[in-house]
């Protein structure tokens, strides 16, 4: 520790988001590992289009193993189940691509848990089965993983650590994580690469892209998920998690970003000052109540509803002030310390804005909160979500977006299906497509919403999201309505029609809108569906 503890602590948490009381100091200046990471993001970035480019040779010996497992998936799929009906036929050939995906490894298993996460994005029964790859993958043994340590830190593990525990906390697709002591006495987390993942996931990323024209059209999933952009959207997110230096320079950047805020309800793991390399991450360890034990945190105390405001505030934050945010926020990722704060863990997955996309999710936002339609769309097209020779006009029209919003839960089941195919074909007839950062932005929303569901879930969400608003007015507002070119007294008006229709709430409603309440709704809405599909079988 430095000579005057005090003033160098109060120097760290002026440089970011982190805890109370340092196990080490965190000086810009001095971190010997930041100085590679621009150039290694632009080599990252020069890989990337080789690495997507459709083949019309298969790539390589490993395209055999890998179109056995889906081949044998898709081929008893096709057997057993693809006439059966809709639901029954999404159902198999979800479980038998999870099946083959974790018969594959570890790139196909990281895409599975991250089309796990992507509930609303990508069909109900494919987020349903790829829920069980987010179990812990067999680890590494200890002789692998001391190997790949020393190696990269260029000293026996002894030199380094006085204690290593030799069974990881958890083992990932990636990597895994072992609690352990410094020499000079600091609890420290490691992360450590699996040794063989990073030539591994290129050589998959190659099969994938050579694979993914194959499947469009040919599984019910398709049309939905867009195999050759849910690879390419894939390989963007995995290629950055293969170098820690990355990571590490992420979590000092989303640190910076809640402190340059005032945002101190988050906090953020020191990465070492030294001990980082491409393969190896060391931080600091923090530790408190996982995310879904409500009955630990009110009893000691902490204000679950609190909690959940606080993670959405910073969350917008990060996306419409600094242009970066977590890119992968689920209960493994996070946990809440004993004073109500929020650590953040892993950020692999990281959201990075420049500042026209930074501007075009602000638009985006400050337009949902005005129900602008017209000025949401354009911001989706400004974000690369759809065509730049979009008519917006058509779009509005087409999408019955100019119309007054219907319930869904007074819809026949017919009429409910017959409105979701409508709008799913008008946007993919539109060309739209869901760009890296707004499928990160979306998956984060819907995790939030299920925290709600387990912190909150008695929480009144038009007033929720009316407090929130009125947040972003009151702390960032002026700045917000420069850079969206807006008088703040005059033209920003919040209105939650839009907010309302998105839930199927007649707007005239008054009256708020629980969590459960919304639950029911859609409880409501899954039943009628499931009668469609139950009704098309007989």
């Amino acid at each position: 520790m430095p000579e005057d503890a005090a003033t160098a602590q109060a120097a760290d948490l002026s440089v970011g988001a982190f805890s109370d009381h340092p196990p080490w100091i965190v000086d810009l200046d001095r971190l010997a590992w930041r100085g590679v990471v621009p150039a290694r993001r632009q080599a990252v970035s020069q890989e990337l289009p080789e690495l997507v480019r459709p083949r019309r040779v298969p790539p390589g010996l490993r395209v055999v193993r890998v179109a056995r497992h889906l081949g044998a998936a898709l081929g008893a799929w096709a057997l057993l189940e693809r006439r059966r009906g809709p639901a029954v036929s999404r159902t198999g050939v979800s479980r038998r691509l999870r099946i083959a995906a974790e018969a594959l490894g570890p790139t196909y298993i990281k895409l599975g848990q991250i089309i796990s996460s992507g509930e609303g994005i990508f069909p109900e029964e494919l987020v349903g089965e790829f829920r069980k790859c987010r179990d812990q993958v067999p680890p590494e043994p200890f002789p692998l993983v001391r190997e790949v340590v020393e190696a990269d830190l260029g000293r026996p593990l002894d030199a380094v650590f006085t204690w290593f525990d030799r069974r990881p906390l958890a083992a990932a697709s990636i990597a895994q994580v072992h609690a352990a002591e410094l020499s000079t006495g600091e609890p420290v987390v490691v992360k450590v690469q699996r040794p063989a993942v990073a030539g591994l996931v290129r050589q998959d990323l190659k099969v994938m892209a050579w694979l993914a024209p194959h499947l469009v059209g040919r599984i019910p999933i398709a049309a939905l998920a867009n195999p050759p952009a849910l690879v390419d959207l894939f390989a963007q997110t995995i290629t950055e998690e293969l170098d820690f230096r990355l990571e590490a320079d992420n979590m000092i950047d989303v640190a910076r970003s809640f402190a340059d805020l005032g945002q101190r309800g988050y906090v953020i793991p020191r990465p070492h000052p030294e001990l980082v390399t491409r393969r190896v991450l060391v931080m600091e360890r923090l530790s408190g109540f996982a995310f879904d034990d409500v009955v630990g945190m009110r009893g000691a105390g902490v204000n679950t509803e609190a909690v959940v405001r606080t993670g959405m505030i910073g969350f917008l934050e990060g996306c419409m002030l600094h242009g970066i945010f977590h890119g992968d926020l689920h209960g493994g990722n996070l946990f809440v310390l004993g004073d109500g704060r929020t650590a953040l863990l892993d950020f692999g997955i990281t959201g990075r804005l420049g500042e026209q996309r930074r501007l075009a999710f602000l638009r985006l936002l400050v337009g949902a909160s005005m129900n602008d339609v017209k000025g949401q769309l354009a911001a989706l097209r400004d974000l690369g979500a759809l065509p730049a020779d979009v008519d917006l006009d058509a779009v509005i029209a087409d999408l019955g977006l100019d119309r007054p919003p219907v319930d869904p839960t007074t819809l026949t089941p017919e009429e409910l299906t017959a409105e979701i195919q409508r709008t799913v074909k008008a946007l993919l007839g539109y060309g739209a497509r869901m760009p890296k950062e707004l499928m990160l932005f979306v998956k984060n929303l819907v995790f939030l919403d299920g925290a709600i569901a387990t912190l909150a879930p008695d929480l009144d969400l038009f007033a929720e999201i009316a407090q929130i608003s009125m947040y972003f007015a009151t702390t960032h507002g002026e700045r917000i309505a420069a850079e969206v070119g807006l008088e703040l007294e005059r033209d920003w008006e919040p209105d939650l029609t839009g907010v309302k229709a998105s839930f199927g709430v007649d707007p005239d409603v008054t009256q708020g809108l629980t969590y459960r309440e919304l639950q029911d709704r859609r409880a409501v809405i899954r039943d009628r569906l499931s009668k469609r599909e139950r009704g098309r079988r007989r």
